[in-house]
């Protein structure tokens, strides 16, 4: 073993992998390989470094906070310390040679990769590695991949190039076959109790969350910190407990649809304000109410990019909302089964077993599967309401 790769395993404290929960594995391999890209630095060779990467794994597994807490380490002088500038820079985005793709937009299209492989050519700054997360790979439209291969395949000697996507199929083989692959889990859910009590959390509000999660580090936070998503959690569920014919169907799902437009207007509104505030600032019209047409144009421009944002982030709240109705026909599913399963919503373990009298499992199979169906709709252009409409009719009349 170097003594880079030394140094990286065995800096002082977790540092920047501390809030991978249950990811014992990849860090491991992780921490190793920031000590493979230390050694390379003093000019060694070292065979097998690869300079493109690959993080996959189910929603809430931390994939894009794995590939950021890698950039950090390979950054940083001791492997991901967590404490110096360089550490600091890359977790705050601020890193000059750490660029950051976080698209809201439902693709990656070819000007943006062609942007990246430029940016992937210039040498780093300050003098250790350019590197480029892609948090959302799998949104690389087919144009878009074809323009980042070479990139990818050849990049410069100190470029380095991290993907995110929630498996490798959902990356084009050949981008896939050219990155090393890093694969995360779901955290236990115990793991993501004690990462919620260790921000600050309540203990029994942190093991609530953690459940009703189902181990989603991010969905667990929200509801640890926020009781307004407590609140419209409870309303969901209520959603299949009080689920009566079709009628009610559509009506239910028209104020599902209208929660989810209230959270992302509430959830979008302060950083749309502030956006447009730096641009006029920016272009010296911060105080003024007459812009001239170049200024306008700008403005426009702006405000379709957060109309999009704003569209996707509505759909984001429909599908956790999805999420949390699937949870309640899983349990259901248990109590029919008789499985020795932990229930996601035990505190509602009355109203689930009078729900599995009321059907067998076969029924919440279907239920299950028109929600799934749902998911996968609102992934593509479909109306929102109709999706969720079509899904609560096929739930009440299962």
């Amino acid at each position: 073993m170097t003594a880079s790769v030394a140094l990286a395993e065995e800096s002082a404290g977790p540092g920047v992998w501390a809030e991978l929960v249950g990811q014992e594995e990849p860090v491991r391999e992780l921490r190793q390989a920031a000590g493979m890209f230390a050694t390379a630095l003093t000019g060694q060779t070292v065979p097998g470094l690869t300079h493109a990467w690959l993080f996959t794994g189910p929603p809430g597994c931390g994939r894009s906070n794995a590939a950021r807490a890698f950039a950090a380490a390979l950054q940083c002088e001791r492997g991901g310390c967590g404490q110096c500038h360089s550490c600091h820079t890359v977790t705050a985005g601020t890193h000059p040679d750490v660029h950051v793709v976080a698209t809201e937009a439902s693709i990656i299209n070819v000007a943006l990769a062609r942007d990246l492989v430029q940016l992937a050519q210039r040498a780093p700054s300050q003098h250790r590695w350019r590197i480029i997360v892609v948090e959302d790979a799998d949104r690389l439209n087919e144009a878009a991949y074809n323009a980042l291969l070479k990139a990818v395949e050849e990049p410069p000697p100190r470029t380095v190039w991290l993907l995110c996507a929630p498996g490798p199929q959902d990356v084009a083989v050949t981008i896939r076959s050219r990155c090393r692959g890093v694969r995360l889990r779901i955290p236990p859910t115990a793991a993501v109790t004690e990462l919620l009590v260790a921000r600050g959390a309540d203990p029994a509000l942190a093991a609530f969350a953690a459940k009703a999660a189902q181990s989603h580090i991010g969905r667990a936070a929200r509801l640890a910190k926020d009781e307004s998503a407590r609140l419209r959690r409870r309303e969901v569920l209520d959603l299949a407990f009080g689920l009566r014919g079709v009628g009610d169907a559509v009506l239910r799902a028209g104020r599902l649809i209208e929660v989810a437009g209230e959270e992302a207007a509430a959830g979008t509104a302060d950083r749309d304000a502030a956006e447009r505030s730096q641009l006029l600032r920016a272009l010296g019209y911060e105080n003024e109410t007459r812009l001239p047409t170049a200024v306008r144009s700008q403005v426009r421009a702006l405000e379709a990019e957060q109309k999009k944002r704003s569209t996707r982030y509505k759909r984001d709240v429909i599908d956790r909302a999805l999420l949390d109705l699937l949870s309640v026909y899983r349990d259901v599913l248990v109590l029919q089964l008789g499985a020795d399963i932990d229930l996601v919503n035990g505190s509602e373990r009355e109203r689930l077993q009078r729900l599995a009298r009321d059907g067998d499992a076969s029924v919440s199979l279907r239920r299950m599967d028109a929600i799934g169906q749902a998911r996968a709709r609102l992934g593509t252009s479909a109306n929102p309401l109709m999706v969720t409409e079509a899904m609560l009719v096929t739930i009440a009349t299962a």
